[in-house]
């Protein structure tokens, strides 16, 4: 569940237009209609005619629609720039703790805050795995474990080398790969993203019920350790999602691996077939797949696919063109229909 910073803490920010806390929270100006990053430089409405919220999903639940000025739906931004000085720091190497937050001007609450709500996990945890992910990837370049180790904050190769098999599962030299995973801020909330070093295989919602699931699965699937990180794949992927989300992309290029049943890899590959701005019906897919009867069927494989948007299995519609079910929320599902098939206006400059 998202957590709020304190109610004075949000209207500083936001009469200081402070662009540090954007993501943290979106501001609801009653008297208009919109809501709006703290960034904002609109003109500033009174405190007792502004609410606070969360997310662009509470925001829009709550009757707001976004502000033509800041842009509070543009997605792929980048992360406030004292998130990219912490980044920037733990890819350096160091271990920061609080004090070395707090030497940087950061409190510690804040950081907790950001991480839980954006990242799914704690400071320290996001810290722990992303130097783990370096680590690996040095040592698989061919870095010697006790440099990568001590290189990465770990005091003792022993301590390392415990920490990394209870991650990979296997000693550093024998591990094989692993999953990079990110997070990506989209119109539609928060994106769990991640990808090994051939593909993309993993896009979800954030708030998905089913994501600690898929994420096992994944594991499961792939017999490597997710690791929070960065890669190529996912750089394009955040490219294209951003001209995807402001309707300047049909067609993403970037490539994918979803291992999984026969007959679900069978639907998948279906679903890649349904062109931009087109809807099929769940019996259209069984059909497809050469098994007219096993609509049902066909509906659990589409709920399983693991990167949605990219697998487009928001267009698959029940027979009578309602919407049916959608893992990320039928709202979402809407959404995306309503923007391929050109019913929802772009936010422009």
């Amino acid at each position: 569940m998202n957590t709020l910073p304190p109610v004075r803490e949000m209207q500083r920010a936001c009469q200081a237009s402070d662009a540090s806390y954007n993501g943290i929270f979106f501001m609801g100006v009653r008297t208009t209609g919109i809501f709006c990053t703290p960034a904002c430089t609109a003109r500033k409405p009174l405190p007792k005619n502004v609410e606070f919220f969360a997310s662009v999903k509470d925001a829009t639940f709550a009757g707001y629609r976004p502000c033509k000025r800041c842009r509070p739906l543009a997605a792929g931004g980048e992360p406030p720039g004292w998130v990219q000085r912490l980044l920037t720091a733990m890819d350096s190497g160091k271990r920061l703790r609080e004090w070395d937050l707090r030497q940087m001007g950061i409190e510690p609450a804040r950081a907790r805050r950001h991480f839980q709500q954006h990242y799914g996990m704690s400071f320290h945890a996001y810290q722990r795995g992303r130097r783990m992910g370096q680590a690996f990837t040095e040592i698989r370049n061919g870095a010697g474990v006790d440099h990568a180790a001590l290189k990465h904050g770990y005091g003792s190769s022993s301590g390392f080398r415990e920490a990394f098999g209870k991650l990979f599962g296997a000693a550093p030299r024998d591990a094989t790969g692993c999953i990079y995973l990110n997070w990506i801020e989209s119109p539609l909330g928060p994106l769990v993203v991640g990808a090994t070093d051939q593909a993309l295989c993993l896009l979800e919602f954030s708030d998905r019920r089913m994501l600690e699931t898929q994420l096992k699965v994944l594991r499961k699937r792939f017999g490597s350790a997710l690791v929070p990180g960065d890669n190529q794949h996912l750089k394009t992927l955040k490219r294209e999602l951003g001209e995807y989300f402001s309707g300047d992309r049909k067609a993403f290029s970037v490539p994918l691996e979803y291992p999984g049943t026969v007959f679900q890899e069978n639907v998948w590959r279906n679903l890649l077939r349904i062109p931009y701005g087109e809807t099929r019906s769940y019996e259209d897919l069984a059909r497809a797949v050469k098994s007219p009867k096993a609509v049902r069927a066909v509906g659990t494989a589409n709920g399983c696919n693991r990167i949605a948007i990219v697998i487009p299995c928001h267009r698959v519609v029940n027979k009578g063109g309602k919407l049916g079910g959608y893992g990320g929320g039928l709202w979402r599902k809407q959404w995306l229909l309503d923007l391929e098939q050109g019913k929802r206006t772009i936010p422009t400059p």
